[in-house]
């Protein structure tokens, strides 16, 4: 006898509801009712040949708001409406069954039982919601009579964003409806500050969009019905991770689109040599990472894993540890020793099977803005043990939103990044030998000061930073860094042209591009080789899903 079932349970008083059965529709829509805070969803009984049950709460215009799944190793979920800034009012609880033997009976509307405990007074909802109303109320007039205490408060907060051509965005008081910032505007406040340590005001303008019609999505397309077909290629999005697994495949984790919502779309697999993605969500076994962005997803060659660590989830912060076995397609959560804080918007790099975690902002307790680190963080996977290294030498401020990159597997660079007002330029090198930090003394015309860049390594001696976030805008430019003679060069090319911050840049084989001479020094490693840029947003409300490419080759002989 087949005994699945998925459950939902709406409220702390609510009694289980049975929603989907081994018979019946294995599609349903629950109205949750306006006094509901809470939703549990559940899975009881043997799953035998079902995949994933997906589900979705969405607004009154059908937009998610948030999406999770239940899998044979993830049977419950849960939600609580102050972790959704825009859970208000007419949810939906949408929930629908993939593999096994599904029903063709159509899609089943169903009500929510209401409950109320006798001898007992009804819950305080309707007050308790009146009152945070009101607290939201009085936050946006000090919002608007003091806008440097609002920077504080929100100090290294990072902006999660708008509409599906995009980029991450905090709403500004008095902006038109519909064009939210990426990221909060600072113009007025905001210092960078650059190598020479000296602070400028910083102005600029943002008006360039990728041309593909299909990245151009209007919000108000975007309002389709819940049960759509299934995407070719990735919703728009920032703050997520593209990881190459091998040569001519990456792995995409994470990300936030339009409206502030969480992607639907979590998880997909870049393959290179046609240049296809395949939703790769429902591939792997095992208890995945919930969403998040501002995490890291860092590969290691030798044991053939993906590492996934930190990152946020509105007001939820992560300090967790998923690892993705590449070879069995499983998912596992490691239990870790020792003590590493909650992280988003950190470095991540992978030295000799350990991962470095630099810098990050961390959670500080209400009403205290958020912070940053400045500390180092080892995890040795082997021992599943976080620890912080004795590091000599002159290093990196507390920042966030900076980027790290090892070269020739023995020195990582770190560039830029801001702690709020201050946004910096700066490089910094960490000798994985002497485990000592130094400032780097470079020449030539450096990249201004920016955070939430993008970066890769291009040859054994150079490394591309491209685009980011100067406080105020989103920038296009585009520096190669030269360590052997610590010196910058700014690049021009058409498809690096787009103004991007919280995008992917990685660099992978290709078919089409030709190796370089043997007389170049950097044959060894650019032959055949392309820059590959994903996502990412303009700071207009736009979020980006387009793939763009360039032949590293390109990049080094316009040097």
């Amino acid at each position: 006898m087949d005994d699945f079932g998925v459950y939902a349970v709406f409220g702390v008083n609510g009694p289980p509801q049975k929603l989907l059965s081994a018979e019946g529709s294995s599609r349903v829509r629950v109205a949750v009712p306006p006094s509901v805070r809470q939703v549990v969803l559940f899975s009881s009984g043997r799953w035998g040949e079902r995949i994933c049950v997906n589900a979705e709460l969405s607004d009154s215009d059908r937009m998610p708001i948030t999406i999770g799944k239940l899998t044979p190793y993830n049977k419950c979920l849960s939600w609580e409406q102050w972790e959704e800034e825009t859970w208000i009012d007419s949810v939906t609880l949408n929930v629908s069954l993939e593999g096994g033997n599904l029903s063709t009976e159509p899609e089943v509307i169903m009500a929510v039982k209401e409950y109320t405990p006798k001898d007992t007074a009804a819950p305080p909802a309707a007050r308790e919601l009146h009152g945070k109303r009101k607290r939201e109320q009085t936050a946006e007039e000090e919002e608007g009579n003091d806008w440097t205490k609002r920077r504080e408060e929100e100090e290294n907060t990072c902006p999660n964003a708008t509409t599906e051509k995009t980029t991450p965005v905090r709403k500004v008081r008095g902006q038109a409806k519909g064009s939210q910032k990426l990221f909060a505007s600072g113009a007025e406040t905001t210092k960078l500050k650059g190598a020479g340590g000296k602070a400028a005001e910083m102005q600029g303008t943002v008006g360039r969009t990728p041309p593909q019609s299909a990245v151009r999505t209007k919000s108000r397309q975007a309002k389709a019905p819940t049960h759509t077909a299934p995407l070719a290629s990735p919703s728009g999005r920032w703050g997520q991770t593209l990881c190459p697994i091998d040569a001519q495949t990456a792995i995409l984790i994470g990300g936030q689109g339009a409206r502030m919502q969480f992607c639907k779309d979590p998880m997909w697999k870049l393959c290179t040599e046609d240049v296809s993605w395949v939703a790769a969500e429902t591939l792997a076994e095992g208890p995945t990472p919930e969403a998040r962005i501002g995490h890291t997803a860092i590969y290691d060659p030798d044991s053939r894993r993906i590492f996934v660590f930190g990152g946020s989830k509105n007001k939820k912060w992560f300090n967790d540890v998923h690892i993705l076995d590449t070879q069995s397609w499983k998912w596992t959560m490691v239990e870790a020793q020792g003590k590493v804080p909650p992280l988003a918007y950190h470095s991540c790099s992978m030295f000799q099977g350990e991962l470095f975690v630099l810098g990050g902002v961390f959670p500080r307790p209400n009403p205290e803005p958020d912070g940053c680190s400045d500390s180092l963080y080892i995890f040795d996977p082997r021992l599943s043990i976080w620890y912080q290294p004795i590091v000599t030498g002159d290093k990196p401020s507390s920042r966030s939103g900076h980027s790290a990159c090892v070269m020739q597997e023995r020195k990582i660079y770190v560039f830029g990044g801001w702690d709020t007002p201050v946004c910096y330029n700066d490089m910094y090198m960490l000798d994985l030998g002497l485990m000592e930090f130094s400032a780097v003394k470079t020449t030539g015309n450096p990249p201004s000061p920016r955070s939430w860049h993008g970066s890769a390594v291009l040859s054994d001696t150079k490394f591309l930073i491209h685009g980011g976030y100067n406080g105020n805008n989103a920038l296009s430019d585009a520096f190669v860094f030269d360590i052997d003679t610590n010196s910058w060069t700014e690049v021009s090319a058409p498809e690096l042209s787009v103004p991007r911050a919280g995008h992917s840049i990685i660099t992978m084989e290709t078919a089409g591009h030709r190796c370089f001479s043997e007389e170049d020094e950097d044959a060894d490693m650019n032959g055949g080789r392309t820059l590959l840029v994903f996502g990412g947003g303009d700071n207009e409300g736009n979020f980006y899903s387009d793939l763009t490419t360039v032949a590293v080759e390109e990049l080094l002989g316009a040097i």
